[in-house]
């Protein structure tokens, strides 16, 4: 099952950005169509790119286009057909006799974010680019002026255990990242996020829940394909999967 992405009828400009490394497979090159925009983008039109494929960073929206490569596949999920499977549903009743649980919000606390942020990065990052931590690195992903930015934040009791950033579009919500405390790595906080989000996707009756790019032969994005049925977008189409 097919169904074609909607067209972008308002003309827009594109750069392309110099060959680089991928970060998610090694003996490949990475390239970004990159938005340059004559006029300030809206959270209408990022909606529509997130259609064909585009994602965000900070104020910036790109597409991967790399010179040898199309690895890279926009994952999906229809909130409303998405079912938990054993092992997610095994998940959510053990973070429930844990205590955790989740609240969406619309603002963010850097001062509390940050200490969360720079231990994450620290224990999961510390061989990468954005070790060690710094401020400015979390504010650029918390803001954005275009766009409602949400936070989904999971606590046990006080403690606060993990945070997301999720854009919310009109009929959407966009998972941008996550980071997590150590020591909840065995409640697997970050698949926990995504079902988190999808049940309150289900609760704000959107049509669907981005979860960013999957890469078969990437072993740190294999969990996305965990989360059934879902559409990813390849060739310029999204697919269906069961």
């Amino acid at each position: 099952m097919t169904e074609s992405s909607s067209l972008i009828k308002r003309p827009l400009r594109f750069g392309l950005t110099q060959p680089s490394p991928c970060s998610y497979l090694p003996a490949e090159q990475e390239q970004l169509v990159v938005l340059l925009p004559d006029e300030p983008v809206t959270a209408e039109l990022y909606r529509q790119l997130l259609t064909v494929n585009f994602r965000r960073s900070g104020e910036q929206s790109y597409t991967p286009h790399c010179p040898t490569c199309r690895a890279c596949q926009s994952v999906r999920i229809v909130p409303q057909q998405w079912q938990a499977s054993r092992s997610q549903r095994r998940l959510l009743n053990k973070a429930g006799r844990a205590g955790l649980q989740y609240r969406l919000v619309n603002q963010a606390d850097i001062n509390q974010y940050f200490p969360l942020f720079a231990a994450y990065i620290a224990f999961k990052h510390d061989d990468g680019i954005m070790f060690p931590a710094n401020e400015q690195q979390l504010s650029s992903m918390l803001e954005c002026s275009w766009l409602p930015v949400r936070f989904l934040e999971v606590y046990q009791d006080q403690q606060l255990v993990s945070v997301s950033i999720i854009d919310e579009l009109a009929d959407s919500y966009s998972a941008v990242y996550t980071f997590f405390a150590e020591q909840y790595q065995q409640l697997s906080p970050g698949k926990l996020a995504i079902l988190f989000l999808l049940q309150q996707a289900r609760l704000d009756n959107k049509a669907f829940v981005y979860l960013g790019y999957w890469v078969e032969a990437c072993q740190k994005m294999a969990y996305k394909a965990e989360f059934t049925p879902q559409q990813r977008f390849i060739q310029g189409q999204w697919h269906s999967f069961a």
